[in-house]
């Protein structure tokens, strides 16, 4: 979905992708005061850098990241967090801040489209140390994007993304009957893509669709994304709502942390983590 009237300041949006743009073209050697590597060689999720490679022969994707976990709020690694420019910590907390609201706005609406009994079940599904994380994302110019991904197809195993794109320069696309579909430009939009955990929730009413990043060999891309999630000691099924004789439970319950550790195992091979999980 791309939403527009969502509450979220043009000149917060703006000023949440020039930070972030502004970091990207920092020395390198700032970028790694900042490095998910500990040592140089043990990855850990936050910080700067690339995914983990998990094998010699896994394909790379065209882009640096910066991903931060941003709540629960007691929970921030604020030394990862970058000090240029000087506003990026400022700006990202209040962008945090708003983006919740609009969240759980989401969240409620779909409850309702459900015709659920409780409005805020999605919202309270969530849990007391639901997680929120920012993944600032770069994709460079690539000499030959026909060789490589800016980022490979997968699913999120969020609850759900909301994502700010490129104003100029598309490339992401979403798979639909086979096909890939170029997602449009529209500025100071949100995206919102549905995560692995709304659809295992929601019974697959809410599917989480196939989504991949092209390159593009003459300009560079940014995109700020904030994905939720679940507290990750907490376990999600099918709501009982959704499951009677005609349709019956199509995913098993699963422990949050669990999921969440086998969707990068699956990612680094390509591959989708919610199939393990169908009934």
């Amino acid at each position: 979905m791309q939403l527009s009237n969502h509450g979220v300041e043009t000149t917060m949006m703006d000023g949440m992708m020039i930070a972030s743009r502004e970091f990207f073209k920092r020395p390198l050697e700032d970028k790694k005061r900042y490095t998910n590597l500990i040592g140089g060689e043990q990855f850990q999720f936050e910080g700067y850098g690339n995914d983990e490679v998990r094998s010699p022969d896994q394909i790379l994707d065209w882009s640096d990241r910066l991903y931060l976990k941003v709540e629960p709020e007691d929970e921030r690694r604020i030394a990862l967090w970058p000090t240029h420019p000087e506003n990026f910590r400022d700006i990202l907390h209040n962008f945090t801040r708003k983006c919740g609201g609009v969240k759980d706005n989401l969240l409620q609406a779909m409850a309702k489209l459900l015709q659920l009994h409780d409005d805020d079940y999605f919202v309270d599904q969530l849990g007391e140390k639901a997680e929120t994380n920012v993944r600032c994302s770069y994709y460079p110019k690539c000499p030959r994007p026909e060789l490589v991904f800016g980022l490979k197809p997968h699913c999120d195993g969020t609850v759900l993304t909301l994502l700010m794109v490129d104003d100029s320069v598309g490339g992401l696309q979403v798979l639909r009957d086979g096909v890939w579909w170029d997602v449009p430009i529209v500025p100071h939009t949100l995206l919102v893509i549905i995560g692995d955990q709304t659809e295992i929730m929601s019974n697959g009413f809410f599917k989480s669709p196939v989504h991949r990043v092209m390159t593009n060999a003459k300009k560079e891309r940014l995109s700020v994304a904030l994905d939720y999630s679940v507290d990750h000691e907490r376990e999600i099924e099918p709501s009982a709502q959704l499951i009677d004789e005609k349709r019956p439970a199509l995913y098993m319950k699963v422990k949050v942390k669990d999921y969440i550790a086998g969707l990068y195992e699956h990612f680094s091979k390509g591959t989708m983590v919610i199939d393990t999980l169908q009934i």
